[in-house]
């Protein structure tokens, strides 16, 4: 559905946007799986799993994620083993993920912390989400998603950026975006929205070089009108006598 917006530009429903977005990626020669998508698809949707994937995650590529995820869970497969692990060891195994000094002391201190506190058990509420080591609010609504199936709209990078420039919010932190996609985007649509807009933004609406010529939405987004189309419309402006119209 499309509707005028406030400045008389078009807007598209939440609905379509998921829906293009969807088609746009899944109909591509260079689909690209998450690394979240991936690991519930392999294990299952295993919270624990899905715990420890997300903090490797964290400041990292997703193909290096998945490698990382691969090893250690070759090695330490459960909370009880990771919790008693070697270090240095999980140090090895995660190294494809970066950061590893920092990521191998965070694994293994929230298996200790889920044995000790949650009986072992993954939480499946935000609040209790939220006291282990090293979770915040995107680490934590992807368990919920990724983990239990739970409506939450986990903001990453991507979405958060496809957010603002598409002009569904107007916000300079993932929290706020969060804040502000929970009030505009109906509940029905939480589930996917994380896993399409990745999707979206690792192969069409990039950080650096967004493929607007082939973005299908590129005519109700926000930042192709007010950057991309006033640029190409200087450099496509006709020359007298060498000098481009827009010099003169």
């Amino acid at each position: 559905m499309v509707r005028k917006g406030a400045l008389g530009h078009r807007r598209v429903e939440i609905g379509s946007i998921l829906s293009e977005m969807g088609r746009m990626v899944y109909g591509s020669s260079d689909a690209r799986a998450t690394a979240l998508a991936q690991l519930k698809e392999q294990e299952g949707g295993d919270p624990f799993r899905i715990l420890i994937g997300t903090i490797l995650s964290q400041r990292t590529r997703d193909e290096n994620t998945t490698k990382a995820v691969a090893n250690l869970f070759a090695r330490y497969s459960t909370a009880e083993e990771l919790a008693a692990a070697d270090e240095a060891e999980v140090k090895v195994l995660i190294r494809p993920a970066g950061f590893y000094n920092v990521k191998a002391k965070s694994i293994i201190r929230v298996s200790r912390q889920l044995l000790e506190e949650f009986n072992g058990r993954v939480p499946d509420n935000l609040d209790d989400l939220l006291k282990l080591h090293s979770v915040g609010r995107k680490t934590a609504n992807c368990v919920l998603v990724y983990g239990y199936g739970i409506p939450a709209i986990p903001v990453d990078t991507h979405v958060h950026r496809i957010s603002n420039r598409l002009g569904l919010v107007e916000t300079k932190g993932p929290d706020e975006t969060e804040k502000e996609l929970t009030k505009k985007v109906p509940r029905r649509y939480w589930l996917e929205l994380n896993d399409v807009f990745v999707r979206f933004g690792q192969t069409t609406c990039r950080p650096i070089g967004p493929r607007c010529d082939i973005c299908t939405l590129r005519g109700a987004c926000r930042y192709y009108r007010e950057v991309v189309s006033p640029k190409r419309g200087k450099l496509d402006k006709p020359k007298l006598g060498g000098v481009s119209r827009a010099n003169i």
